[in-house]
Parts: structure tokens; C-alpha cells; sequence
């Protein structure tokens, strides 16, 4: 069983950046996809960005487009998500997970995610 534990969340001024961590134990991402969700409070949690096994894949959720970026090392077991250029809307807290699913313009929703951190909140305020 894979053990996940996100870091790098806080408070940040709009325009700002943020880089979340993910460190994966207890096994290895190697031959999963990983990805970012993230949940506002009354909202359902949303697909932010999926990066393939391989690497040769990388989805975005089109309000984070051109401001995030995905990237995964696995000779570290970590997951990371650059958030650049931040908005008060991208307040929420922010999972990782990892899965054997495919990377889609439409990213896979939780359901068919494996294996989930416990969150960081993430919140963009003047």
C-alpha cells in the first residue's frame, strides 16, 4: 500500500507561485500515473493536471493551463506541481494520487485513482 504525503501548500498573494511535493513510500510510481485534484469547499474535487508513466503524457484542466506544471522523479518517489501566476480561485486544498490509468484530455476522475495523499491547502489572498 502506497503511502503519499503533499507539501508545500500556504498563503500567497495573487500573481504568486506556489511548488507542491508529493512523496510516494511504500512502494514505486514508476509504472503508475500521477496526478493533482484539488477541492474548494462546497465543491466536488477537481482533476488539475495527470502525467503518464512513461512521461509522454501531460494533461491540464484548462483554467491552469500555461500556469502549472507537472513533473514526477522517480528515482525519488516525488511528484511535483509548479503553480505559477496564482489566482484567488485556485484556493483549495490540493491530493495527489497515483493510479494505472491513462492520461486524457479529460482527466480521470478520483474514482479511479488508486492511491491518495492527505492534502494541502493551498489559498491565494491579498
Amino acid at each position: 500500500q502506497l503511502q503519499l504525503v503533499e507539501s508545500g501548500g500556504g498563503l500567497v498573494h495573487p500573481g504568486g507561485s506556489l511548488r507542491l511535493s508529493c512523496a510516494v513510500s511504500g512502494g514505486t510510481i514508476e509504472y503508475d500515473a500521477v496526478g493533482w485534484f484539488r477541492q474548494a469547499p462546497g465543491k466536488e474535487r477537481e482533476g488539475v493536471s495527470c502525467l503518464s508513466a512513461s512521461g509522454g503524457s501531460t494533461k491540464y484542466t484548462n483554467s491552469v493551463k500555461g500556469r502549472f506544471t507537472i513533473s514526477r522523479d522517480n528515482a525519488r518517489n516525488t511528484v511535483y506541481l509548479q503553480m505559477n501566476s496564482l489566482r484567488t480561485e485556485d484556493t483549495a486544498v490540493y491530493y495527489c494520487a497515483t493510479g494505472f490509468v491513462t492520461c486524457r484530455e479529460r482527466i480521470s476522475p478520483p474514482a479511479e485513482w488508486k492511491s491518495w495523499g492527505q492534502g494541502t491547502q493551498v489559498t491565494v489572498s491579498s
